[in-house]
């Protein structure tokens, strides 16, 4: 499965229901992603054999009427594109000199239907979020427990009769993950198998009942209100094993 499959799968989690309406007509999400992956390709600079460097600041410019559109999905959309950068960014060996930004912009001189990327190197501040995925809706993981369970004294609720009240929890000191199964009546799992304790590394799957959580490190800046969302060059690596950019 493609990068652009990824993404689409991870969309449509993001865009049911409400969403399901909005890209019946118009801008797609995936000419998005083609479009930032054209500009990374375009851009990439070759610096030393073992440096090809690639913008990390990009300006997705649109219609009003798709900008509307697209903007309704909030910072779920700006994670899969966030995503994607990276995950393209590594597979090609790419690195980026700061942290990477995306910010989607209204312009009246295009048509509904057309994209155009602008893009520039700005080193940036980084900080790594990590959250856990339940059916398309992001959990910020704060530092310290994360109870997961059917019960509503539990951080995140799953409607789920499989799960127990207080079924799971994933620990985070700030760099490393873990989960921990809580007793459950019916267990936990971790990438298919069963597991009372254990690591967690990015993108594992935890599965409680029917419900599949991913946990996923978004490589993320924290901005002030209104800055778009930013995340950690591809050369710098995660403290949790496992986890490597695309320098490495």
């Amino acid at each position: 499965m493609g990068l652009l499959d990824n993404f689409e799968k991870g969309l449509e989690r993001a865009v049911n229901g409400a969403f399901a309406k909005t890209f019946r007509s118009g801008l797609q999400p995936v000419e998005i992603t083609s479009a930032l992956k054209r500009e990374i390709d375009t851009k990439a600079a070759v610096v030393s054999r073992d440096r090809v460097l690639v913008p990390n600041n990009f300006t997705v410019r649109m219609s009003p009427a798709d900008h509307e559109r697209m903007s309704s999905l909030g910072p779920a959309l700006i994670d899969e594109l966030v995503d994607l950068v990276q995950r393209h960014a590594a597979s090609q060996h790419f690195q980026f000199a700061g942290g990477i930004t995306i910010g989607l912009r209204s312009d009246e001189s295009l048509s509904v239907g057309m994209v155009q990327v602008d893009s520039q190197n700005v080193k940036g501040q980084v900080a790594w979020t990590p959250v856990l995925d339940v059916d398309g809706k992001r959990y910020p993981i704060l530092k310290g427990r994360t109870v997961i369970g059917r019960g509503s004294e539990a951080d995140v609720t799953l409607d789920d009769s499989g799960a127990s009240r207080r079924h799971a929890e994933v620990q985070w000191d700030g760099s490393r993950a873990r989960v921990r199964d809580l007793g459950s009546t019916n267990g936990t799992q971790l990438d298919g198998a069963a597991v009372k304790e254990s690591i967690l590394e990015p993108d594992s799957v935890i599965t409680i009942g029917r419900s599949r959580i991913v946990f996923r490190v978004l490589a993320q800046a924290a901005g002030g209100a209104g800055e778009p969302r930013r995340a950690a060059p591809a050369t710098q690596r995660h403290d949790m094993g496992g986890f490597w950019g695309a320098g490495e």
